[in-house]
This record gives structure tokens, C-alpha cells and sequence, in this order.
């Protein structure tokens, strides 16, 4: 049996640079321009003297053509986002003490933060099935390709991103998780002269 050591730096991780918060910020990105794409396009009829006006050649059909292909591409960001996230929680120093400004211990503030991604997950997945009928199926002869059921989802869905995104807030900037100019102040060494 071959066994090998991946070798941990100063931030706890066998990389230099943690891949869950870049992740994040993509599916972030891509989710609220899905969203806020086709609400444009939903309200189209209103913006479209706004697009004329700056001499903008847009069409409703192209509006939510990008919605529709951010949304696709956020759900399968969002599925390596989790597991790079779970992956780091899993290397985290679980012996920081303190709490967050939510009141919360570290590891509460992580358990709530898996269960927060996975059901960001699930509801971006469920958002993506859901989208793909109205453009295929429900909606494909209509003007406005969404539902106004929809788009109210996804308002609440960035307010959930909102929550999600404090508590990870707190796990770098309250426990220092994974922040590598943090856990080499823990050990005593400092940042300047690395």
C-alpha cells in the first residue's frame, strides 16, 4: 500500500491559495446576473425606450438566452463550490475560540455554513430545472419567458446568499479559517517577512 503526506501550509491547506471563496464569488457572479438579467427581460417593455435611447441593440430573446445560460452555469459551478468548501472545512483548525459577531463558536458557524451551501445548491439546481421548463416547455411561445414566481425565488435566494456569505465571512475574518497572514500571526511569524 502506497501512502503519501500532502505537506499543509501556513493556512492549513496542501494549496497556497484556499479554491472554495474564489468559487463562491463565481456562482455569486453568475447566479445575480442570471437573475437580474431576466428581470430586464421581464420588464423589457419598460427598459426598452432606456435600450433605444442609449443606442443599445438589445432584444427580450437575448436577455434571457443570458439568463438562462448564467443560471445553467452557475448550478454547475455551484456543485464544485460545495465540494471544494466541504474539502476545506475538512483541513480547517477547528480550535480557534471565540465567537462571531452572530454569537456563534466556530464550529457552529461551520455546520451552519455546510448546510447553508448545500441548500444554496440545491435551491440553484431546482432554480435551473425550473428555469429550463419555462424556456422549453411552459413558456417557449410567450414574450416573457419567466414566471414573476421565479424571479420572487431568486430575490430570496440572494438574500440566502446574503446570510451564507456573512457566515463565511466570519469563518475567515472572526476564526481566521484558512487566511494564511492569520494562522501565521497564530504561530508567531510574520507575514512581511515571508
Amino acid at each position: 500500500m502506497i501512502g503519501f503526506v500532502i505537506a499543509a501550509g501556513a493556512n492549513n491547506l496542501p494549496y497556497s491559495i484556499p479554491i472554495h471563496p474564489n468559487l463562491v464569488h463565481l456562482t455569486l457572479g453568475l447566479f445575480i446576473v442570471a437573475v437580474g438579467f431576466d428581470i430586464v427581460g421581464a420588464l423589457f417593455p419598460l427598459e426598452k425606450r432606456v435600450f433605444k435611447f442609449l443606442a443599445i441593440p438589445a432584444t427580450r430573446s437575448n436577455l434571457f438566452d443570458v439568463g438562462w445560460y448564467n443560471m445553467l452555469a452557475a448550478a454547475i459551478v455551484t456543485f464544485f463550490t460545495v465540494a471544494a468548501g466541504f474539502y476545506e472545512i475538512l483541513l480547517a483548525d477547528m480550535s480557534v475560540e471565540g465567537v462571531s459577531s452572530w454569537g456563534l463558536g466556530i464550529k457552529d458557524t461551520m455546520v451552519w455554513h455546510g448546510l447553508g451551501g448545500v441548500l444554496i445548491l440545491t435551491l440553484i439546481v431546482v432554480m435551473t430545472v425550473w428555469r429550463g421548463f419555462q424556456r422549453y416547455v411552459w413558456r417557449q411561445d410567450r414574450a416573457r419567458q419567466v414566471q414573476w414566481s421565479y424571479l420572487l425565488v431568486g430575490l430570496v435566494v440572494f438574500a440566502l446568499m446574503f446570510a451564507q456569505g456573512t457566515l463565511g465571512a466570519h469563518l475567515g475574518g472572526d476564526f481566521g479559517v484558512h487566511v494564511t497572514a492569520d494562522q501565521l500571526l497564530r504561530s508567531g511569524d510574520s507575514p512581511n517577512q515571508l
